[in-house]
């Protein structure tokens, strides 16, 4: 017969999976992580140009080409630019008139860039003057 006998101390006895606390910090540091993934990691160009003319933004960063038509009163945006350096250039006809170089965008930020206007007027003239 064996009279030996095995006896567990509390101590010993390891508990499987995780304690309630760590589930409370993982979803405090998950939301958190998910508020940072929602601001904005673009910028826009906007400004006065001569009416009617195109304005492109080439990014020396990445490659990306947008361009936008000058509306009748002289003013454009060119939106939802990622970060990065930009050469912004005033196009009459697909040919480049005017270019401005180095033009950094940071973060929900906008940079004016305006562009010379014959006679000092941007806008279309309307007939009514």
């Amino acid at each position: 017969m064996n009279n030996s006998m095995h006896i567990e101390h509390p101590r010993s006895v390891r508990r499987r999976g995780f304690p309630a606390w760590s589930l409370v910090l993982a979803v405090v540091i998950g939301a958190g992580s998910v508020a940072v993934n929602a601001q904005s990691t673009t910028g826009h160009v906007f400004g006065m140009a001569p009416a009617g003319q195109t304005i492109t933004a080439k990014s020396t960063t990445n490659g990306l080409n947008r361009h936008v038509k000058v509306d009748d009163k002289g003013r454009y945006t060119l939106g939802a630019l990622p970060v990065g350096v930009y050469t912004v250039t005033l196009e009459k006809d697909g040919h480049a008139v005017e270019q401005r170089s180095n033009v950094k965008l940071v973060v929900g930020r906008g940079i004016n860039i305006d562009f010379t206007c014959p006679q000092g007027g941007c806008a279309q003239s309307t007939g009514n003057e």
